[in-house]
């Protein structure tokens, strides 16, 4: 430990001085990126085993429903005409129902840079002891699975400074009147004449108080907030993250897949640990294939620059419903997909609305 008279307390740090506290060399002036994690472990289960398939069906989908969630979706927008979906005649439903595998992989990362706050007294206790190194110091993470932020002055690297936005004097002059304490009459426009006569409203002397600084000049320096001093010091950041990635199995139902992001399906399987391995033995080849590449993608990716905590894997069946339908003299489709019973449709009777 370095004695504090070895360091006289500073009043303002060497541009270099944070890049010499051990742990923090070349990380700080600027914002230094963010920081690698102490070596990660390695995985310590086994391999998982693909759901087993015991109730993988999904029932199939009514005529009143699919003519119900066709009606809600109508009456959701106002350029619709309800005609279609009232009256339309279904004539044949196609189950296209998917699989959705979703991997999502839990990290924390850390990043410091130099950051100030107004001196309230708090001690300049830069070189007493030790700083502790980044990934040293404890942070409470949240939730699995929830991003979330925090910020921590790092120990023992605070120092003090006058504050450099106003020279240490606490105040700042006006923006709004550029000092004076005045400015010209919004009347007379400084003249201090109005139709040929005095100005009434600033009794002819051309000038109105300032409102922004009580006619004084200046305004309470915002950086310091009248402080005059800064207290300076590396502020490390704690980035909770929860990196999310699907794969969908494709469908041929000529529905798109992006439409499928926003509904769940029939959960099959799912489980988590700090390191997983990818599923074996699923039935369908292209979730174990996708479970292998991305698991083996966010383990290598994520761990350069942050700590996995966590990881979770997750196989739905997503219900999807084609149907065809006749209206006049034509044929149409939409879709109904997901628990929720989104539709996606090629709309055949719309108008122009105009909001008043």
């Amino acid at each position: 430990m370095t004695s504090a008279a070895t360091y006289p307390p500073p009043t303002a740090p060497p541009a270099n001085m944070f890049g010499n506290v051990p742990g923090y060399e070349g990380t700080v002036v600027g914002g230094g990126g963010y920081l690698p994690p102490p070596m990660p472990a390695q995985p310590v289960a086994p391999p998982q085993p693909g759901p087993a398939p015991d109730d993988w069906s999904i029932p199939s989908l009514s005529e009143d429903a699919a003519r119900e969630a066709f009606k809600s979706y109508a009456s959701s927008h106002c350029c619709y005409s309800d005609s279609p979906a009232q009256d339309g005649v279904i004539t044949n439903m196609e189950p296209y129902n998917t699989y959705r595998y979703r991997l999502e992989t839990f990290t924390e990362s850390r990043s410091t840079e130099w950051a100030h706050k107004p001196h309230e007294g708090e001690p300049a206790d830069f070189y007493t002891q030790t700083a502790p190194r980044p990934w040293e110091i404890q942070a409470t993470p949240p939730e699995l699975f929830n991003d979330h932020t925090e910020e921590i002055r790092v120990p023992y690297t605070s120092s003090t400074k006058d504050c450099h936005s106003c020279h240490g004097t606490g105040t700042m002059s006006c923006d709004e009147c550029q000092g004076n304490g005045y400015k010209p009459c919004w009347v007379c426009h400084g003249s201090g004449t109005n139709k040929d006569t005095n100005c009434n409203d600033c009794d002819a002397t051309g000038k109105d108080r300032c409102k922004e600084c009580d006619a004084r000049g200046t305004k309470e320096c915002q950086t310091c907030k009248g402080k005059k001093q800064l207290l300076t010091y590396i502020q490390l950041k704690v980035e909770w993250t929860n990196r999310v990635e699907d794969h969908v199995v494709e469908q041929n139902s000529g529905l798109q897949i992006n439409d499928l992001q926003s509904v769940s399906g029939k959960e099959l399987f799912k489980n988590n640990q700090y390191l997983l391995y990818p599923l074996v033995g699923f039935p369908n080849p292209a979730i174990a294939e996708a479970s292998q590449r991305l698991i083996q993608e966010h383990q290598s990716t994520y761990a350069e620059n942050s700590r996995i905590l966590q990881q979770r894997q997750t196989v739905e069946l997503i219900p999807i419903t084609k149907v065809n339908y006749k209206w006049k003299s034509g044929t149409h489709v939409y879709f109904v997909y997901g628990n929720e019973r989104q539709v996606s449709a090629d709309y055949p009777a719309t108008c122009c609305c105009v909001i008043q």
